[in-house]
């Protein structure tokens, strides 16, 4: 219903209230949103380090305000001794492992992403020095910043392997008697060595972290801990302007990220969902909906997300109208069906948005693989290496076969959609699951499609699908009327566990502009972000 809008002229919204500020201060500095999500972006990288690092991928969306969308692809590729035969012949049969300098297998391609963004933001009348985007972050690495509410609560069920990374102790443990503790909350951190590599950025630019003295470093360190990476491997890592997905709705058009993100489960989730007319309602009708067309959208996602040049088949078939209309004839209103999706690990990234006054609109995902990534700190240079062995496997044959060049699986995806009213809403979520971020974009999606409230939408009770390899199981919240419940209990819904409002579900975050200008913007209760403007 229209309403006045939270702010006049343009907002952020971000997954940690101090890189929220940053954003605010470069809008009001004169950035556009493309600069002040990139200024968002660096400050992340210092101050929540569990989710992002300078050594992490990034996936953008970007729309012009006369409509044209761009999308930009930021990650980087295994290295040149991350080969099948390599880690089978140290034992490991199935996967790489995810912690320690033999998970440290892939390029970061973050940083590129931010010089292809930025060329896109000056030629769009973006104006401010590279020096001024990266100062908030130069300012928290050099100073310190205090430890997090998510990262003091995170607890990864794979922490001894963890801490026993080269350089995780001394970067993200206490030191008491003796023995290394876990940070608590309001723990004040420094990264000197990042302010270092953030002052060099500034300076020489961002080309330096591949080509110039960074990334001389940088492969240095990689080869000190023997991780399979080569410096010809950082020198040719590039982001990439590919065209986004899209999806037309009943009153709104979406897009979404092309593999070798899961944005395609988005789009195929949003299609189910706008034919099943049960999806529309409340209760158990609304979320057995959500959960069965999850377990559609995510059979395909497996069969078809993996790198971009070496999938299988074309993401684009399953969007059509008769695509659609097959999956959602297939599933049963009033039974679960079965399924055995990928194995879900603890995520790494976090969502980001921003909406100028001219209606710019940003929406990206930045993420480092698992929480804190492979958990090697490398001692030169002190950059926390990502984690991308959850999105390959040794078995050659397979779409996520690893191999040197190759493209890992991503969970994390940007979101954004114009409404034919002349609404834009950027949106997002990370912190949480593949299954997680699917949940929460068609839970929120949809309730802003039917005009809740975007903070509204964000507060509702949520519920998330998590599958173990086995079998989905529905873990909800508290606040779930317990008649709904019994109804997906009957229905065959494996509920395991209904746990209270937390940062279990993900961390979402939204905007959305008016037509006339103004704009709503929201961030999740259960986490740490905030969503500011003028």
């Amino acid at each position: 219903m229209p309403h006045a809008p939270e702010f006049s002229g343009a907002a952020i919204s971000a997954p940690h209230a101090a890189a929220a500020r940053t954003g605010r201060n470069m809008l009001a500095l004169g950035a556009n949103a493309i600069e002040a999500a990139v200024a968002m972006a660096a400050t992340l990288c210092v101050i929540t380090p569990h989710a992002n690092s300078l050594c992490g991928d990034a996936f953008w969306l970007v729309r012009e305000p006369k409509g044209r969308v761009h999308y930009l692809q930021a990650c980087g590729f295994a290295g040149a001794g991350a080969t099948i035969k390599f880690y089978r012949g140290l034992g490991y049969d199935h996967a790489p492992p995810a912690r320690g300098p033999l998970g440290a297998l892939a390029t970061p391609g973050l940083v590129d992403g931010w010089r292809c963004v930025l060329e896109l933001a000056k030629a769009l009348g973006g104006r401010l020095p590279l020096a001024d985007l990266l100062s908030d972050a130069h300012g928290y690495a050099r100073e310190g910043y205090c430890v997090s509410p998510v990262e003091a609560r995170l607890r990864p069920p794979d922490f001894e392997a963890l801490q026993n990374a080269p350089g995780f102790a001394g970067a993200f443990l206490e030191k008491g008697e003796g023995v290394h503790v876990r940070a608590a909350e309001g723990d004040l951190r420094a990264a000197s060595r990042i302010a270092i590599i953030l002052e060099q950025l500034g300076h020489a630019g961002l080309r330096d972290f591949y080509r110039g003295d960074i990334g001389r470093e940088l492969a240095a360190d990689l080869t000190d801990i023997e991780a399979p990476i080569t410096r010809a491997d950082i020198e040719r890592t590039e982001a990439r302007w590919r065209a986004p997905l899209n999806l037309a709705i009943p009153g709104a058009m979406t897009w979404g990220a092309p593999p070798p993100t899961q944005g395609l489960a988005g789009l195929v989730l949003q299609g189910i969902l706008q034919r099943l007319e049960t999806a529309h309602k409340a209760g158990f009708e609304h979320i057995h909906a959500i959960v069965e067309a999850s377990k559609r959208a995510a059979d395909i996602r497996d069969r078809v997300c993996g790198d971009f040049d070496r999938s299988f088949e074309d993401p684009a078939q399953f969007l059509t109208r008769a695509a659609l209309d097959r999956e959602a004839a297939a599933i049963s209103l009033s039974r679960a069906a079965p399924f055995a999706g990928a194995p879900e690990s603890p995520q790494g990234s976090t969502w980001l948005g921003a909406i100028d006054a001219s209606g710019l609109a940003v929406s990206c995902v930045q993420s480092i693989g698992s929480e804190f990534g492979s958990g090697c700190v490398l001692k030169t240079t002190g950059l926390l290496m990502q984690d991308r062995a959850a999105g390959f496997c040794l078995e050659a044959d397979s779409l996520h076969a690893l191999e040197p060049g190759r493209q890992a699986f991503h969970s994390a995806h940007p979101a954004l959609a114009a409404f034919d009213d002349g609404r834009v809403a950027v949106l997002g979520a990370g912190g949480g699951g593949g299954e997680t971020l699917l949940q929460v974009q068609a839970q929120i999606f949809l309730a802003l499609a039917s005009g809740m409230r975007l903070q509204e939408a964000l507060e509702a009770p949520r519920f998330a699908s998590r599958c173990d390899g086995r079998e989905v199981r529905l873990n909800m919240e508290d606040r779930f009327d317990p008649s709904v419940l019994s109804a997906l209990r009957r229905a065959g819904q494996e509920i395991e566990k209904e746990i209270e409002h937390s940062g279990s579900f993900g961390q979402a975050g939204a905007l959305m502009r008016w037509p006339r200008g103004g704009v709503d913007g929201g961030h999740d209760p259960r986490g740490d972000g905030a969503a500011l403007g003028f």
